[in-house]
């Protein structure tokens, strides 16, 4: 792969130092510490440094934070406040969002390594336009007029659930950030949100903005702290009624298990997967090569629907494996302010030893090691993209979600063996197909068990379009309408028709 600046004094150039104003809760629109007082460190993951030190919040912080947005619910503006009103302060939000694109962005970059250049070109404007579709929907929740049977008639009310808990990853904060609280406040909840430890930064420096666009006290509530503590208090919780967490899959099954044996709130899970890319013989070989780079190593593969397993028809594999591997040596690895650089650091020491593992793994058990496998540079948690050939099914690589810039190479024949050895995974969460035919691209598209499908293109989100998992990928939406409707319950209401001869 192409040298970066990583671990030289160039990098020095591209870095925007952000200036780190909030590092404590958001707690009834005050930024407050920790009952415990305790805190913890937050490291930039390309150059191994301490950050800041975050509040560390536990069980007690999220008890406070329930209870002031269980008021805030019950007795406050927000949930009665006009849909029209709501989205009005939601699109001051946005706006506030567009005007702090470039400190949300450094924040982004310097805390979990994303790039610089797509935080501020795509991945922060496009909150700002998630906050805008929910705003335009807060005046749209309709129920239904009824006509019933035996001289009856009722109609049904959308009322907004009640608090909510939002439990946010690491790999795109700002983005799941407002993926899960934009369609809740839309709806007229209020929250408690607990970003990932490795990514509270943003989380906070969004709590703040919303503060400014007129968002009321109690209805949004960031408690930053570690998952088994304050993420198990925010699944557990008595007063909490519903709860939208996306992570892995062990965690996932305790939110569900803490959700069953408290109060039965709802679930949400959004559990990662295993994607197929499907390239099929007639598909062009540079289209395809370029899709298949980008939906593996994209935000350093650190993506829940990322292409580990690309799938090539026999006629083209060789020749879409030497341009694979061409390619790949001009994935520039480095510093992610360099606007140069395609692939920054892993989050953390744990992710970056994690994926290395895998990448061990994946050569004992006798893959091909075609580019990549190792460290890159002295300093950060950078690993080099890595493409693995002779990939074979019951390979751990090919059956576990690594999260890193890993890709499985695996050759099929037919276009049945391709959709049977597509599905044979425990995940359903996305799938990408390759071709010029759209009597492939229809008939596979409707046979893969996933979430998401894409024809000739990979990543491609809209806040309109609805993406969620299949099988043990979880269940419930992000984006458009269906994500809206897990934080609505719905009331149905029955009157008679007086002068009924039933009656």
């Amino acid at each position: 792969m192409a040298e970066g600046s990583n671990g030289d004094s160039k990098s020095k150039i591209h870095r925007r130092i952000p200036n780190i104003k909030f590092t404590k809760l958001f707690i009834n629109g005050d930024f407050v510490d920790s009952i415990s007082g305790k805190t913890f460190k937050t490291i930039d993951p390309s150059s191994e440094e301490v950050i800041a030190k975050i509040a560390e919040g536990d069980k007690e912080d999220i008890h406070l934070a329930v209870k002031v947005a269980r008021k805030a619910f019950d007795h406050g503006a927000w949930p009665r406040m006009p849909g029209c009103e709501r989205g009005k302060v939601m699109n001051k939000f946005a706006d506030l969002i567009d005007e702090n694109v470039e400190e949300l962005a450094a924040l982004e970059t310097f805390d979990v390594g994303k790039l610089f250049s797509f935080e501020i070109n795509i991945d922060i404007p496009s909150i700002s336009k998630e906050v805008r579709y929910f705003a335009g929907a807060a005046d749209k929740i309709h129920g239904k007029t009824l006509k019933l049977s035996s001289q009856f008639q009722g109609y049904t009310l959308l009322e907004p659930i009640g608090v909510v808990g939002l439990i946010i990853p690491w790999n795109f904060p700002s983005a799941m950030f407002v993926l899960k609280c934009a369609p809740a406040l839309a709806a007229g909840c209020t929250m408690v949100i607990k970003p990932a430890e490795q990514a509270s930064l943003s989380a906070l420096y969004l709590a703040h903005l919303a503060k400014l666009a007129g968002i009321p006290n109690g209805v949004l509530n960031v408690v930053t702290g570690f998952g088994d503590t304050a993420g198990a208090a925010v699944a557990s919780h008595m007063d909490i009624d519903c709860v939208s967490f996306t992570g892995s899959i062990e965690v996932g099954r305790l939110v569900m298990q803490a959700a069953a044996t408290s109060n039965l709130k709802t679930v949400s899970l959004e559990l990662g997967g295993k994607s197929p890319l499907l390239i099929f013989d007639d598909a062009n070989v540079d289209q395809a090569t370029d899709l298949a780079l980008f939906g593996s190593l994209a935000n350093k593969g650190e993506i829940c629907v990322c292409s580990s397993r690309v799938f090539v028809q026999e006629g083209i594999y060789d020749k879409l494996v030497e341009k694979l591997v061409e390619k790949a040596r001009t994935w520039v690895v480095g510093d992610p302010f360099d606007p140069s650089t395609r692939q920054g650091p892993q989050v953390d020491k744990k992710q970056y030893e994690r994926v290395l593992s895998y990448i061990d793994q994946g050569k004992r058990e006798g893959a091909s090691l075609l580019i990549g496998g190792k460290p890159y540079g002295e300093k950060g948690y950078y690993i080099e993209p890595t493409i693995f050939d002779n990939v074979t099914d019951d390979m751990l690589i090919a059956k576990e979600e690594i999260f890193g810039p890993v890709l499985s190479l695996l050759k099929f024949k037919t276009i049945e063996e391709a959709i049977e050895r597509a599905n044979a995974t425990t995940y359903g969460l996305a799938a990408g197909i390759v071709t010029n035919d759209l009597n492939i691209a229809n008939s596979v598209s409707r046979s893969i068990r996933a979430g998401m499908i894409w024809i000739n293109c990979y990543h491609n989100f809209d806040s309109g379009c609805p993406i969620g998992g299949y099988k043990m990928s979880g269940f419930g939406k992000d984006h458009g309408v269906d994500a809206l409707e897990k934080y609505l319950q719905t009331k149905a209401v029955v009157t008679p028709i007086y002068n009924s001869p039933w009656l």
